[in-house]
């Protein structure tokens, strides 16, 4: 799976922000937290859910569990806004 090109975003210091370029697709913006940022970003090339878990268990100090919990919340989100190649 991999974000759609007409989905981009915008990292500040603090902010993580999605929008798409194809009101078609989703009018609208979409801010993330550290997580969902990495998330996002990790879906900018095409992966796998069970990669992005394997990648934020080496950066992030959280269980598998909670991990899995938050890329599935995410993917689900990305999902209902069409912003996923699947």
């Amino acid at each position: 799976m991999k974000l759609k090109k007409e989905f981009i975003t915008y990292q500040s210091e603090d902010k993580h922000i999605m929008v798409s370029t194809d009101t078609k697709l989703f009018s609208g913006l979409v801010q993330s937290n550290a997580t969902g940022a990495y998330i996002i970003e990790s879906l900018k090339k095409e992966t796998t859910r069970e990669q992005i878990i394997a990648d934020m268990l080496k950066e992030f100090n959280a269980s598998e569990e909670v991990i899995a919990q938050d890329v599935d919340k995410i993917i689900q989100k990305l999902r209902s806004i069409h912003a996923l190649e699947e």
